[in-house]
């Protein structure tokens, strides 16, 4: 049986008016260039250099597709505090992991994440694993190779957000009031028979990196 996510009245009020607030402050603008809005199950692929990446993601979906799409963040930071923990579990639905280090198995990263796809909800996944600093794209890690393997019929959607280290600076509390973008391609043609990991990888990056302007 799927399961399903059931959100409080409190807690969509709370996700209508942040996802407000955050188009009010980033001024983003979305752009839906290669796909449409979709409640296939999806993962939602980003360049990373922001807190505020994955909220801006979020915030571009139309409101009845939010409860259906998980922000990926890591646990070191977003758990640390009631309201962070709040934000993540109760108005974003968001799924915390792991960092990588020495004594954390892939495995272990994965599985909450293959437990999203498994239902046929999507995720919002940073394929550099870590911050950049905006000026260019680092090569993605392994992750997303081992989901689109295993689950083929998840789309996989590139989104390239513009701006977003300027309007959060690393280590920055204040918004710099700087016009963001977030600009949605077109879905990634499946992994193919025998195509390794590094074509893959390569050949999603490079369909993230036609979406700079």
């Amino acid at each position: 049986m799927k399961k399903t996510h059931k959100i409080s009245f409190l807690s969509k009020c709370m996700g209508a008016m942040l996802s407000g607030l955050c188009r009010i402050l980033t001024g983003v603008r979305v752009r839906w260039i290669g796909c449409q809005p979709s409640t296939k199950s999806r993962i939602y692929y980003a360049n990373h250099t922001s807190h505020l990446d994955g909220l801006v993601i979020w915030s571009g979906l139309p409101s009845a597709l939010r409860h259906l799409v998980h922000p990926v963040a890591a646990r070191d930071y977003w758990d640390k505090t009631r309201l962070r923990r709040y934000l993540m579990y109760k108005i974003f639905c968001a799924v915390l992991i792991e960092r990588q280090g020495e004594n954390t198995h892939k495995e272990e990263v994965l599985a909450p994440l293959e437990g999203i796809l498994a239902r046929r909800e999507s995720l919002i996944f940073f394929p550099e694993g870590t911050r950049g600093d905006g000026e260019q794209i680092n090569p993605f890690k392994s992750g997303l190779y081992y989901l689109a393997r295993k689950y083929p019929d998840a789309e996989l959607v590139p989104v390239y957000l513009e701006n977003l280290n300027r309007v959060l600076p690393k280590g920055k509390i204040l918004l710099v009031p700087i016009i963001c973008s977030a600009r949605f391609g077109q879905p990634l043609d499946k992994l193919v028979e025998n195509e390794s990991k590094a074509a893959f990888l390569q050949r999603a990056q490079a369909a993230l990196e036609e979406l700079v302007l």
